[in-house]
C-alpha cells in the first residue's frame, strides 16, 4: 500500500513505522502528564505526604524537597537512559533497542504501583521508568529520521512530539476519571495503565523495517536494500530493478564509505573537523533551551499552579492545557514542513516570551486569589504560550536531533543532546517548588528571557535542514561558504539553487509503479547526473541577494 503526495509515492509502511515508533513519545508524555495530578490525589497525599491529622487529606502537604524528588527523579533516570541508549541502539539496532527500553520502563511501573507507604519506593520506580523513557527519547527520533522519506521527514519525525502531547492529554483525562476511586486505586490505576503503551510499541516495532542507515553502517547492504524497498512499497522481487531503491542505497553506502566507519567513541563527538563539535554543542544548546522555554513548568506543576490562583478544579484546567498542547501540535507538523526549522523556532521563541511576560506580569501585579479576572488572564496567557510551544519548539527540536548529525556519530551526539534536555528537565522539576516559593509568578520572567535568548541562538547558529537528504545536511554544515542565516538557499555543487536541487530529488522520488523502473533506468540516471555535474563545474548556489555564485566546497 502506498500514497501519492505531490507526485511522490509514499509507502504506508513509511507512515506506519513513524506512528508505531512514536508510541515511545506517548510513553514519555503519559509519564510526564500523570504526576501533576497524582500529587494532589487524596490517597496519594495520605500515604506519602506529611499530614497534621491522620486520615484528613486536606491537612497533608508535600515538602518542597519531597515533591521535587518525586517529580524530578524521572528526569535523572531519563538522563542516564539517554546516554546509555546510544550505544544500545548502535549495538542492537534501533528496533531491538526500543524493545529493551520498554522492558526497563515496565520494571519501573511495577515498583511504583507496589508502593504502599514509602514515597522513596515510588520515586525510585519513577527513576527506573525514566531509564527506559530516556533511552527511547534517543532511539525513536533517530530511527524515524533514518527511515522516513526526505520529503516527509519533518512531518513523520514530528509525530514523536505529537504523541508526547497525546500522552500528556490521555494522562490528564484518566486522572480526572480515577481521582475518586477509593484507596490506592485512584493513582495506581493511572500508573498501571502505563503497562499498555510499551507492550504496543514492543510488539509493533518488530513488524517494521530496521533503519537502512544502521544496516549499511554494519555492512548489511542487502538488508538495507530490503528495508528501503519496504518503506517505498516495492515488492521484494523488484528491489534490484527499482530506480528509487537503488538511488537511495547508493547514496547511503557512499556516505557510509566516505566516513571513517570504525566504531564511534564519545570522544569523536567533540572533534572539531567536519563541524562535529559544533553540531554537538548546537544540539545540546537547543535541547537545553527546549526545557528552558518553561513548558514543563506548566506540565509538571500545572495543577498546583492553578490551585494557587483560585481555580476551583485544577484538573479541568490541566485538561484545557493538554487539549491546547495536543491540537496545536498538529499545526506544528504543518509549520515545520511548510516553513522549515529556523523561522518557526525564531518566531516561536519571541511569541512564547511575550505570553510568559503577560503571565508573570499579571500574577505579580495583583493577588490572583483575590482577582478572578487576573486568574483567567493567566490561564489564557498560559494557553497561548502552549500554542506557540506546540507548533514550534516542541516538534522542531526533536526533528533537528534526528537530522543534524552524521550517520557515524548520530546516536551518541543525539544522546548527548537529549541528555542535556533531561538535565534541565530535572533541574526545573526539582527546583521549581523552591523558586516558586521564593519569587512566585515572577518565575515567568526568567523563562521569557530564556525564550528570547533561544531565538537569537537559532538565528546565528542553526542551519536550515528542511527537506534535504541526511547526507546533504552533512555537506551543508561543512560548506565554508554557507552561513546559518543564508542556509535556506544552500544547495550542493552542480545546482544553481535549493529549489532546483529539491526538484531534482523530487523527480527521483516520483518513482513509478513497481516494475516500471528498471536497473537500466537507474544506471542511465547515474550517467546523466555525472554529466550534469561535469558540465556545471564547481558552481554552487546563487546568492539571492547579490546574484553572485558561491562555491560549495566540503570541508
Amino acid at each position: 500500500m502506498f500514497f501519492r503526495i505531490h507526485g511522490m509515492r509514499i509507502s504506508g509502511v513509511a507512515i506506519m513505522l513513524a506512528l508505531v515508533a512514536s508510541i515511545g513519545g506517548f510513553i514519555f508524555g503519559y509519564d510526564t502528564g500523570q504526576i501533576s495530578d497524582i500529587l494532589i490525589m487524596n490517597d496519594f497525599k495520605l500515604r506519602f505526604a506529611t499530614c497534621q491529622n491522620a486520615g484528613d487529606a486536606s491537612t497533608c502537604e508535600f515538602s518542597v524537597v519531597r515533591a521535587g524528588l518525586i517529580v524530578s527523579l524521572l528526569s535523572i533516570g531519563t538522563l542516564v537512559g539517554a546516554l546509555a541508549g546510544a550505544p544500545l541502539a548502535d549495538f542492537l539496532g534501533r528496533r531491538y533497542a526500543m524493545v529493551v527500553d520498554c522492558i526497563i520502563f515496565c520494571i519501573g511501573v511495577i515498583i511504583q504501583i507496589s508502593s504502599t507507604t514509602s514515597w522513596v519506593q515510588f520515586a525510585i520506580g519513577r527513576l527506573i521508568s525514566g531509564l527506559g523513557v530516556g533511552a527511547l527519547s534517543c532511539a525513536v527520533p533517530m530511527y524515524q529520521a533514518e527511515t522516513a522519506p526526505p520529503e516527509l521527514r519533518g512531518t513523520l519525525t514530528a509525530t514523536y512530539q505529537l504523541f508526547i502531547t497525546f500522552g500528556i492529554l490521555v494522562a490528564y483525562c484518566i486522572s480526572i476519571g480515577t481521582r475518586n476511586i477509593p484507596s490506592g486505586g485512584s493513582w495506581r490505576t493511572v500508573v498501571g495503565i502505563g503497562f499498555l503503551w510499551p507492550v504496543l510499541l514492543s510488539v509493533g516495532i518488530l513488524f517494521m523495517p530496521e533503519s537502512p542507515r544502521w544496516l549499511a553502517a554494519h555492512h548489511r547492504n542487502k538488508e538495507a536494500q530490503h528495508s528501503l524497498a519496504r518503506s517505498a512499497g516495492v515488492p521484494i522481487d523488484q528491489e534490484e530493478t527499482d530506480v528509487y531503491v537503488q538511488n537511495e542505497l547508493d547514496e547511503i553506502v557512499k556516505s557510509v564509505q566516505s566516513q571513517n566507519q570504525t566504531r564511534a567513541t564519545w570522544t569523536d563527538c567533540f572533534r572539531p573537523p567536519r563541524k562535529i563539535l559544533y553540531r554537538t554543542c548546537l544540539g545540546i544548546t537547543l535541547q537545553s533551551f527546549q526545557q528552558l522555554t518553561g513548558a514543563n513548568y506548566f506540565f509538571y506543576y500545572g495543577a498546583t499552579i492553578f490551585s494557587s490562583v483560585g481555580i476551583s478544579d485544577p484538573f479541568i484546567t490541566q485538561i484545557i492545557l493538554g487539549v491546547v498542547n495536543f491540537v496545536c501540535t498538529f499545526g506544528g507538523l504543518y509549520v515545520m514542513e511548510r516553513f522549515g526549522r529556523r523561522i518557526p523556532l525564531i518566531l516561536g521563541g519571541v511569541w512564547q516570551a511575550i505570553w510568559l511576560f503577560v503571565f508573570a506580569s499579571a500574577g505579580t501585579a495583583k493577588v490572583p486569589q483575590d482577582n478572578p479576572n487576573i486568574g483567567k488572564l493567566m490561564i489564557v496567557s498560559a494557553c497561548l504560550f502552549i500554542l506557540g510551544f506546540a507548533t514550534t519548539w516542541a516538534p522542531g527540536i526533536w526533528i533537528l536531533i534526528g537530522e543534524t548529525f552524521p550517520t557515524r556519530t548520530r546516536a551518541k551526539q543525539g544522546a548527548l543532546a537529549t541528555s542535556a534536555n533531561w538535565t534541565w528537565n530535572f533541574l526545573i522539576a526539582f527546583f521549581t517548588p523552591f523558586i516558586d516559593k521564593a519569587i512566585q509568578f515572577r518565575y515567568g520572567f526568567v523563562f521569557a528571557a530564556c525564550n528570547l535568548t533561544a531565538a537569537v541562538v537559532v538565528y546565528f547558529f542553526l542551519y536550515e535542514s528542511a527537506h534535504l537528504p541526511l547526507e546533504s545536511v552533512d555537506d551543508m554544515y561543512n560548506d565554508p561558504q554557507c552561513k546559518p542565516w543564508t542556509s535556506r538557499r544552500w544547495c550542493p555543487p552542480g545546482y544553481t539553487n535549493r529549489e532546483e536541487f529539491l526538484e531534482t530529488m523530487s523527480k527521483k522520488s516520483r518513482r513509478p509503479l513497481p516494475g516500471q523502473a528498471t536497473l537500466n533506468d537507474h544506471k542511465g540516471q547515474k550517467n546523466r547526473d555525472q554529466e550534469d555535474t561535469t558540465s556545471s563545474g564547481s558552481s554552487g548556489p546563487m546568492d539571492g541577494t547579490t546574484g553572485d555564485t558561491a562555491t560549495n566546497a566540503a570541508a
